[in-house]
């Protein structure tokens, strides 16, 4: 009889604590790093891009070669960035992470502001099927940024409001402030174009 006693208890002490949200800071956390996954999944998709989109340019515009030389370097030193496994909890790393990405965006974007300067490679498949897949890029980039966002923002809601700050307190002490993007000054303003 008392073990049939002690597992009722027991049962009404664990619906309770599972109604209560004892289970959303893990939860959250997984959806955090899901979405992490997503960016870099998108950033990978776009430097494997770079590429194939500077080697059509240089068939096309051989005195671009400082702009597709910043491109190569660019891609070359976001694909170097060494990424711990707390980036999302390291203010430093994450800031390198990002700003790396940036000088990327910052040099694609020139990168396709030259072809105004040469209509046979505006009208080339190859350049005009890369560009496509390149502004794809950028939304599903911009997109699985959002969402990673819209994640970190219901976690952290979680760790910083009750009761889910005292749940994670007690039960979950590892869990820290995850890091999220923010808007680069060279972002703000769109690439200057000279010929």
């Amino acid at each position: 009889m008392s073990k049939l006693r002690a597992g009722l208890f027991a049962l009404l002490l664990v619906i309770p604590l599972a109604a209560c949200g004892v289970n959303e800071v893990p939860k959250l956390d997984e959806d955090v790093k899901a979405k992490w996954s997503q960016v870099q999944n998108q950033y990978q998709r776009r430097a494997d891009l770079v590429p194939n989109l500077v080697e059509t340019v240089k068939g096309y515009a051989k005195q671009e070669e400082e702009v597709l030389t910043k491109v190569v370097e660019a891609r070359a030193k976001a694909t170097s960035i060494q990424i711990p496994a707390d980036i999302t909890q390291n203010p430093e790393a994450f800031k390198r992470f990002q700003d790396a990405q940036a000088q990327l965006t910052g040099a694609l974007s020139r990168l396709l502001a030259v072809k105004e300067a040469y209509p046979d490679l505006k009208s080339n498949q190859n350049f005009l099927a890369l560009q496509s897949q390149l502004e794809g890029t950028e939304n599903r980039i911009a997109v699985a940024r959002r969402d990673y966002i819209n994640s970190v923002q219901a976690y952290n809601t979680q760790l910083r409001t009750i009761p889910g700050r005292w749940i994670a307190a007690i039960l979950y002490p590892d869990a820290k402030i995850k890091e999220t993007f923010t808007s680069t000054e060279e972002a703000q303003t769109a690439p200057k174009v000279k010929f």
